[in-house]
């Protein structure tokens, strides 16, 4: 027995401070269409897309006069709402995953657990306070408010790098990496939502 409805959704989320519109497509081929007016984030997203085999649609305005902060915490709001959205019940995926990711002289591991507890650990430490025109710092947030939004268990440990572009890039490939194995059905298990407690 394998899963075969649509693991798709669709999240407006709008505020004083942005408008952000999400649709996902957990089974997809990687497809992205992201603008945010962030730059860097589009980027990244692109990346998050490609390498996860995720179909990703992003629209988003915020209040970037002010700054980026707003823009880029409910970009990860949203989309991390439509991941839990997409998942339901999360049967029959392999929930479980990890990966070293190695990106010339940057080394960054990344651990999933979509467990329906949302939990961040976060060892990531930048060297500039910017990266294009995006703060540094913003990275964590964006991954705090994925991680509390979709409900999961994430692990990030940059354990080597001197570019700032690249560890902040292989924080989100790596995290697509192992979202890319923990979102896939898994055959073997016939359709179960995998706990022992019979629910995530």
């Amino acid at each position: 027995m394998t899963r075969t409805d649509p693991r798709r959704a669709e999240i407006a989320r709008n505020t004083n401070e942005t408008e952000v519109t999400v649709r996902l497509d957990l089974d997809g081929t990687g497809q992205s269409r992201v603008k945010t007016g962030v730059g860097f984030l589009d980027h990244m997203l692109d990346q998050l897309a490609a390498h996860a085999l995720l179909d990703l649609d992003v629209d988003a305005r915020g209040d970037l006069h002010i700054d980026m902060h707003h823009t880029v915490e409910d970009v990860g709001i949203a989309i991390g709402q439509a991941l839990r959205q997409a998942l339901g019940d999360k049967r029959g995926i392999r929930r479980y995953a990890s990966i070293d990711l190695a990106m010339d002289e940057c080394l960054t591991r990344v651990a999933v657990d979509i467990s329906g507890r949302p939990y961040l650990v976060w060892k990531v430490e930048f060297s500039s306070p910017k990266i294009g025109e995006l703060d540094t710092e913003l990275i964590r947030e964006w991954f705090q408010a994925f991680t509390q939004n979709a409900g999961i268990t994430l692990h990030v440990e940059n354990l080597h790098g001197k570019n700032n572009h690249h560890i902040a890039e292989t924080c989100f490939k790596a995290l697509a990496r192992v979202l890319r194995v923990a979102l896939e059905i898994d055959p073997r298990t016939a359709g179960a939502i995998p706990s022992t407690k019979g629910a995530l």
